[in-house]
């Protein structure tokens, strides 16, 4: 006979992440570039844009990270060449900091591909950003910066407490398919062709890896401390919002991004703590939004690569709890939430968790549930200690099933996948799955006291989680909650690239609280 335990302690997260501190230090430095207006790019190629994100970011560091003014150097449209750049990369960040201090750099303007020279690409072609003086020879882009330099200032940077923040596009086969005359059309697209791009209208096809950004390592790189944010997927396309008026424009992702900060905006379970993965769903639903209403948007789908524990952490100190930030589908009366610093690696900046691990799962998933998945208790949500159960689960939609327990001690344990169901297919939408059937042999029982909660997550790509899930931890193993949660989210958070065009991963999310007497 099986049984839900409650044995294990909580066990501290560990992260890497770049945006928060409890005060600025006069060794944290940030580098804002906004490119708008260009020296040899003629006018229909400008943006209008850059200009206002890099002032909105400024607030943002200022405002609500705790950056001190002097810390932070902006770099806009004649400023920004090439030169200035890298050397502001080199002196300003990297000799001007040290580890354990924080730095953030971030771009607007356009991003581009040029063909690869030093033969580490497996499409035969870098991303870039571009820069101020970008100039155009007869087949490609010269005078920009490469994603191997931006590779080597972030090795150079380890050890910080890194944020980097591209928002533009990077869109290998849609900027070659394109031509200078097709680009000129889409106003607000924040990409460059090649010079000898000719117009096309071949299918689109996928690229062969996934870009972090204009990053191509992204495992060396979280791991060594950084936090990457960028626009779109590959393949996709990064716009000014061209809804407002001109001199009123700005990154569709960074106003999103921004907005995002603000627990009235993207705190999705209420607790008064916006975590990464809470930000990175809101990006996404505002992106996904603006896409809808354009003509020339397919697809649009930020990208967020960090550490798994950093997917609950907040991206800023969170603010002093107000009663009016609990959502409308919560008690009112719900206890204030107690927030605790996770412990960090030497080094890194000090985030900030729910030190309740229930309440930390909507931190940690950051999608809300819709009621696309739906979780059952044949008792219902209150259960006596030793009291037999069985759960339902039911899908609007196709997919494989990955089913956790969670404790308030932070112990998950994992009811499906198991090895005593190794014949069960995937769902199929709208039918029921009841767990234990008969041909388990035995039933659950509750054990212990206190709020638990079934977080039931339905993957409908195929994504391999076999090594973050695997049916052979399940119902027999006790896991951390925080880390087991984190490894799963993190892994779907990564571009699928099982289609024509690079999406984000389509999954579904259900949550049943429940209390054992």
């Amino acid at each position: 006979m099986a049984a839900l335990r409650s044995t294990l302690g909580l066990l501290s997260c560990f992260v890497l992440l770049g945006t928060q501190s409890l005060t600025a230090r006069a060794e944290d430095r940030a580098l804002l570039i906004g490119i708008g207006t260009y020296e040899n790019l003629p006018e229909d190629m400008f943006l209008h844009g850059p200009k206002n994100d890099v002032k909105a970011i400024h607030q943002l560091l200022t405002e609500t990270l705790s950056f001190k003014p002097e810390a932070i150097r902006m770099l806009t449209d004649e400023k920004a060449s090439r030169q200035a750049m890298l050397s502001s990369m080199d002196e300003w960040l990297i000799a001007g900091t040290a580890p354990g201090d924080r730095v953030y750099l971030y771009f607007s303007g356009h991003g581009l591909q040029v063909k690869d020279v030093s033969g580490d690409e497996e499409d035969g072609m870098d991303e870039a950003i571009s820069t101020y003086d970008i100039k155009a020879d007869e087949t490609d882009w010269t005078n920009v910066i490469l994603d191997d330099d931006l590779e080597a200032v972030l090795e150079k940077l380890k050890g910080r407490a890194v944020t980097l923040v591209i928002d533009a596009c990077h869109s290998g086969t849609i900027s070659r398919s394109l031509s200078p005359q097709a680009v000129s059309g889409l106003k607000g697209a924040r990409y460059l062709p090649r010079p000898s791009a000719k117009a096309s209208k071949q299918t689109l096809t996928r690229g062969l890896r996934i870009d972090l950004g204009v990053v191509d390592k992204p495992a060396e790189l979280t791991a060594g401390g950084v936090t990457a944010w960028s626009a779109a997927a590959p393949y996709q396309v990064a716009w000014d919002d061209v809804r407002l008026p001109i001199e009123d424009r700005h990154g569709v992702f960074t106003s999103a991004y921004i907005a995002g900060y603000r627990p009235a905006e993207s705190d999705g379970n209420g607790n008064g703590l916006v975590s990464n993965a809470e930000l990175f769903e809101y990006v996404t639903k505002k992106s996904k939004e603006y896409c809808s209403a354009q003509e020339n948007c397919d697809n649009l789908d930020p990208q967020l690569e960090s550490v798994p524990d950093a997917l609950g952490t907040s991206v800023a100190k969170p603010e002093p709890y107000k009663a009016e930030q609990v959502v409308a589908d919560q008690p009112q009366d719900k206890p204030e939430p107690v927030y605790q610093q996770a412990k960090v690696e030497t080094g890194v900046a000090p985030a900030y968790i729910d030190a309740n691990p229930v309440a930390a799962i909507g931190d940690i998933v950051g999608k809300a549930d819709t009621g696309d998945v739906i979780v059952s208790l044949d008792t219902g949500p209150s259960l006596k200690n030793g009291q037999a159960f069985k759960i339902s689960i039911t899908s609007q939609y196709d997919g494989n099933l990955v089913l956790l327990d969670v404790n308030a001690e932070g112990v998950a344990t994992q009811i499906f996948p198991n090895d005593m169901a190794q014949k069960i297919t995937p769902l199929s939408a709208g039918t029921t799955l009841t767990i234990p059937d008969d041909y388990y042999g035995f039933d659950f029982e509750a054990d212990g006291s206190g709020e638990n909660m079934l977080v039931a997550i339905v993957v409908s790509d195929a994504v391999n989680l076999k090594d973050v899930a695997p049916s052979a931890q399940g119902l027999n193993a006790e896991l951390d909650s925080r880390r087991t949660l984190s490894e799963i989210v993190a892994r779907l958070q990564k571009t699928w690239t099982g289609d024509v065009e690079n999406r984000g991963v389509h999954w579904s999310l259900g949550t049943l609280k429940y209390t054992i007497r």
